[in-house]
Order: C-alpha cells, then structure tokens, then sequence
C-alpha cells in the first residue's frame, strides 16, 4: 500500500526559507514520478514541482528560481526546497506520486497523495 507522509511546514517571514519532506513507503520508489501540490484557501489545487522517474524535473512558472525539488532513493524522501518565500506561497502543500504520468503538474495524473503540510508566510 502506497503511503506518503509530508513533514517540514510552519510558519515563516516573507523572505524566508523552508524545506518541506515527503516520505514513502509500499512501493519501490524510484520507479514512479513525485511532485509537490498546494491548495490555498478558496483556489484549485495546483502543481507546484515534480520529477519524474528519470530525474527530470519541472516546476510552476511562479516558484522557478525559488524553489527546488529533489530526492533521496535511498531514504525514499521527496524534498522541496523554498526559499525567498512570499505570502502568496502560503497553501496547504502535497506531496502526490504515480508510476505512469503524463503531464507531471497535472493533479488528475496522481493515484496517491498524502495528507498534506501547512506552509504560511507572513509579511
């Protein structure tokens, strides 16, 4: 059975910095893709990074140059770097995975989702 579980949220100034975790089990990890959502309040859920199987990463138009995805296979764990944080960061963050993605910022792409971590910056 496929688990996720996000860890590394809080509360930060605007400017700050914060490294969100994602860790995995039930499945053999580095073979599916892994991204990371949010949702703030009152908006859509949307993509924020991902990488894929190969290694390849992706991220939104708005966290680029900001913040940065990686993994450790060998601790199954997902990472999202963020730095230089601004206020419209502030969301509920996911972490999601899924063996076989299309489009890796597509929410309807992922299976398996985790329960989420709270990120709020304030200014």
């Amino acid at each position: 059975q496929v688990q996720l579980m996000e860890s590394g949220g809080g509360s930060v100034q605007a400017g700050g910095s914060l490294r969100l975790s994602c860790a995995a089990s039930g499945y053999t990890y580095s073979s599916y893709c892994m991204a990371w959502f949010r949702q703030a309040p009152g908006k859509e859920r949307e993509g924020v990074a991902a990488i894929a199987s190969d290694g390849s990463t992706t991220y939104a138009d708005s966290v680029k140059g900001r913040f940065t995805i990686s993994q450790d296979n060998a601790k199954n764990t997902l990472y999202l770097q963020m730095n230089s944080l601004k206020p419209e960061d502030t969301a509920m963050y996911y972490c999601a995975a899924d063996r076989w993605v299309g489009i890796l910022l597509a929410e309807y792409e992922y299976n398996y989702w985790g329960q989420g971590t709270q990120v709020t910056v304030s200014s």
